[in-house]
């Protein structure tokens, strides 16, 4: 019965995660700099799950694997006297879509949420068990 709560646990540690990396992406949609003042655009990050816990060996429950960097191009904006455009006066900006950031805003929010509920519901059972045994 404390697998199940392991397991929504799991699902509220990967979903909160992901949620750091959206609102990562969100605050870096403009960052055209590096840390140390270079042009470098921000590069959109994902959140990648697996299966299990590789650190106790369960094969329930799920895990950030990794914090990937998308792969897709840079947003190119036409900006001939911009400092960082190249020899055709584009610019490239991070490849951030505020949009698509909110509805896996969202989407996560929904997951944390549903995971909350089964380790509700898993306690009242719990309690239930207790209470018929006692």
């Amino acid at each position: 019965m404390f697998g199940a709560l392991d397991i929504s646990t799991s699902g509220l540690v990967a979903q909160r995660t992901r949620m750091d990396t959206i609102a990562e992406n969100m605050a870096n949609q403009h960052s055209t700099m590096d840390a140390n003042g270079n042009y470098a655009p921000f590069r959109r990050r994902l959140a990648v799950f697996s299966p299990g816990d590789p650190a106790t060996g369960n094969d329930m429950g799920v895990h950030v694997r990794e914090i990937m960097h998308d792969p897709a191009p840079f947003r190119k904006v036409h900006e001939p006297g911009h400092p960082h455009a190249d020899e055709q006066g584009y610019v490239e900006y991070p490849n951030v879509d505020p949009m698509m950031e909110m509805v896996n805003a969202i989407e996560a929010t929904r997951a944390y949420e549903a995971n909350i509920t089964a380790a509700e519901a898993t306690k009242a059972m719990i309690d239930s068990a207790l209470r018929l045994l006692g």
